[in-house]
């Protein structure tokens, strides 16, 4: 026989589960034809199941002395989804706390404080162009970007995957190719449908239409032959690097721009979105997203720089093996990288502190670093060993570090956990740039050492992402900012 607590608990969970479930084709509708993703206190709600969603709002606990039920979040964003609005991502956890218990509501209805909160947004006749996308390349990134893409694909889809671009294989290369896309040992299965058309050498994923190209080099495609124009093409393949490999997309008919997924030379741009992403010109033609580690580490550091200074300091990367290395001994030109990556530690080397300088000149000359590779195959550590220019403790520094997390322009690059028992595998899958490792912070006056995880292939592509849109001039700002 259930006791009352029992009854009153599984009433409860109930509700919430309720509450969660309809939430879920609201919450999909408002991403596919509107562009609007939708979130509670930084925790992504698009594609999220019903537990994920119950958890988001638990999690508000952390930050407010209120709690956040769904019975008070699911009004707003029923409201939203009668708003005409432009693409943007929506914190309805914060709007939905301020309202109830912060003194916001004066008296006014749901409806009222939305639209006075989302003016900026308040959609207007002039229609988004939307931007045509061509991974060259279909790697790890590659991939995930392919992901990401899918999961916007819609009618308010701003950035369209129409085709990626890999070397002639043979006989079955497309089966293989979708078979990879579909299944990942890391990220886990594809979350949707795919089929193959292979007389016509086609991806077909949750609605997005993707012509698979095989060809040797930029110069042997033609894409406007596939219907595909102004196209912004982004390369993952690691072959070119500098103006002259990379102008090569330029020539190809059907182009009009090229982002690089890993660090440049020369005068090109590397961007860290959310810190210059305000560089990016309408005329530049290439643009590079820098590395996964100067992703990670970057956010950190201006967040840090800007309150307390930094006088020097030295970043260590633990990180993931990559395709580079090999599984077991044999040739390799860099040092130590040819001795197996799954059974060795292997110290290498890292340009990531110096690239800092190129996104945050600031600090140019101030910082040096080294890397070691680990035998996990995803999700990487920084450890940032800095003196700064005024004294501070372990708890104002972290309280600092949760405010820029939660209501800051960076607040969707730098993540935050208080969390004592966190470890490398719970990070797969997070979306932000780098999430700071607030237990193992040590703070020794004007000395700081801090760890920062980071999903270096899923929390770098989702900025590859965010630099992709403002390459694209397509704005998608973060609602409330605080």
């Amino acid at each position: 026989m259930t006791s009352h607590l029992e009854e009153q608990y599984q009433s409860s969970w109930q509700e919430r589960q309720t509450f969660a479930e309809n939430m879920q084709p609201i919450i999909g509708q408002l991403f596919r034809n509107n562009g609007i993703e939708i979130s509670i206190y930084g925790r992504p709600l698009v594609n999220a199941s019903a537990i994920d969603i119950i958890k988001a709002h638990k999690s508000v606990a952390l930050h407010e002395e209120n709690k956040l039920r769904l019975r008070e979040s699911f009004p707003f964003v029923k409201a939203l989804a009668n708003m005409s609005l432009a693409p943007a991502r929506i914190d309805v956890g914060k709007l939905a706390h301020r309202y109830l218990y912060q003194g916001e509501a004066n008296g006014v209805s749901i409806e009222q404080f939305l639209e006075k909160e989302l003016a900026t947004i308040s959609k207007n006749d002039d229609a988004i162009e939307s931007k045509d996308v061509v991974l060259y390349g279909f790697g790890r990134i590659g991939r995930l970007l392919a992901r990401l893409l899918i999961e916007r694909a819609g009618p308010s889809s701003t950035l369209n995957l129409r085709a990626i671009v890999v070397r002639p294989g043979k006989e079955g290369d497309l089966a293989k190719r979708a078979s990879l896309l579909r299944r990942d040992s890391v990220h886990g299965a594809f979350n949707g449908s795919i089929t193959i058309d292979e007389e016509n050498n086609v991806i077909k994923a949750n609605g997005a239409f993707i012509q698979v190209i095989y060809a040797k080099s930029p110069a042997d495609i033609d894409y406007t032959s596939y219907g595909i124009n102004d196209a912004l093409v982004v390369d993952n393949t690691g072959i070119w690097s500098d103006e002259d490999g990379l102008g090569q997309h330029l020539q190809s008919k059907g182009v009009a721009k090229v982002l690089l997924t890993a660090p440049a030379k020369g005068d090109i741009k590397n961007i860290v979105y959310g810190v210059n992403e305000d560089m990016i010109l309408a005329d530049d033609k290439i643009v590079s997203a820098a590395s996964c580690t100067t992703n990670a580490i970057t956010p950190v550091l201006k967040a840090l720089n800007d309150e307390f200074g930094i006088r020097n300091g030295h970043v260590e990367t633990v990180h993931s093996y990559t395709n580079d290395q090999n599984l077991i001994d044999n040739y390799h030109p860099s040092p130590r990288r040819g001795r197996s990556a799954p059974l060795n530690m292997v110290i290498s080397t890292t340009g990531a502190a110096k690239a800092v300088a190129k996104a945050l000149p600031e600090l140019k000359g101030l910082l040096t670093g080294n890397a070691i590779r680990v035998p996990t195959p995803n999700v990487s550590m920084a450890i940032m060993n800095l003196n700064l220019k005024k004294e501070t403790d372990k708890e104002a520094l972290n309280d600092y570090l949760r405010n820029i997390s939660l209501h800051s322009k960076l607040q969707n690059q730098v993540d935050y956990t208080a969390s004592t028992e966190i470890v490398s595998t719970d990070l797969v899958g997070s979306r932000y740039a780098g999430v700071v490792d607030s237990q193992a912070t040590i703070v020794d006056g004007d000395r700081a050492v801090l760890y920062v995880w980071y999903d270096n292939e899923f929390g770098y592509s989702c900025q590859v992402v965010r630099v992709m849109l403002e390459m694209a001039g397509i704005q998608v700002p973060t609602l409330p900012l605080k």
